[in-house]
């Protein structure tokens, strides 16, 4: 039997295609295979410091990414924001690398040579262009982020800081936990419903079925009408359409907004999934800059 390679896989980058039309913007999705960390299964392209993986694996990942990205001048790669992302609806305007990491969870800028970034392994990853004023935003939408409204205030801080106009934006929203597997709790279909008008139609449900109920009604007999108690039912959240309808609520045009299909639970031979992986993962990032 010959020996299993060593070889590194490739490295390989999504782009949104109606932000591969403007070309003054660089910008990527990175998946999982093709890096230099072995903590998670194979050689992966964990670009997240993490307990987990060696800070010096991710930095050579990182620098990988970001020369196969094209973000470079000559030999030297451009400096890239990252932040300590807290579930918030905090967005930072920058024009330079920061002297320490910001807390916060959206990234908005007009300076050229500067990539901005946020981790992802389940929340979904939001990239903003305008195409007037040449300035960029990047957000991290969990849940939570999401009920704050963090994409929408996104759009209200590249209004107030470059004067952006929501129809003339374009928008990406990367791979991430889809509703086919990201089951919430009753609690989170209230914060959502109290929040937005729209906001049942976010969530589906199913019933889980019962083997011994079906075969044994009488077991599950109560007093309630109409005579059984229910069944337990499972929650989904759709978070990207959650995203989709906060950008359409401020006036991005739908045609303007690209939704990647990629579910990152369901994908694990090129995403990464916190929950999937039961919080044994990598983080994948959505970069992006202006040329």
């Amino acid at each position: 039997m010959p020996a299993a390679s060593t070889r590194k896989p490739k490295l390989t980058i999504l782009r949104a295609a109606s932000l591969e039309k403007l070309p003054w913007l660089i910008h990527g999705f990175s998946t999982r295979p093709g890096g230099y960390s072995r903590a998670y299964g194979g050689r992966t392209l964990n670009l997240g410091i993490t307990r987990h993986d060696s800070r010096i694996a991710v930095e050579r990942n990182r620098a990988d990414f970001i020369k196969q990205l094209g973000a470079m001048t000559g030999k030297n790669p451009w400096p890239m924001v990252t932040l300590r992302q807290i579930h918030s609806d905090l967005i930072h305007c920058v024009d330079t690398l920061p002297s320490q990491t910001l807390a916060g969870d959206g990234l908005i800028t007009s300076t050229p040579g500067l990539l901005l970034s946020v981790l992802t392994a389940d929340c979904l990853p939001v990239i903003l262009a305008d195409t007037k004023h040449s300035a960029i935003g990047v957000f991290h939408a969990g849940w939570r982020g999401t009920v704050k409204r963090i994409v929408e205030k996104g759009v209200g801080e590249m209004r107030r800081w470059f004067g952006t106009r929501p129809r003339d934006l374009r928008a990406a929203i990367g791979p991430g936990i889809h509703d086919c597997c990201f089951q919430v709790g009753s609690e989170v279909r209230e914060q959502f419903e109290s929040q937005f008008e729209y906001g049942a139609e976010l969530f589906r449900e199913i019933v889980e079925s019962n083997e011994v109920r079906e075969k044994y009604p009488l077991l599950f007999l109560t007093a309630r009408a109409p005579g059984h108690s229910e069944l337990p039912r499972k929650i989904f959240l759709d978070l990207a359409e959650a995203n989709r309808r906060q950008l359409l609520a401020v006036g991005v045009p739908a045609a303007a907004i690209e939704i990647s299909p990629l579910c990152t639970a369901c994908r694990l031979d090129l995403l990464f999934s916190h929950r999937a992986e039961k919080g044994m993962t990598g983080r994948q990032a959505a970069v992006v800059g202006i040329n």
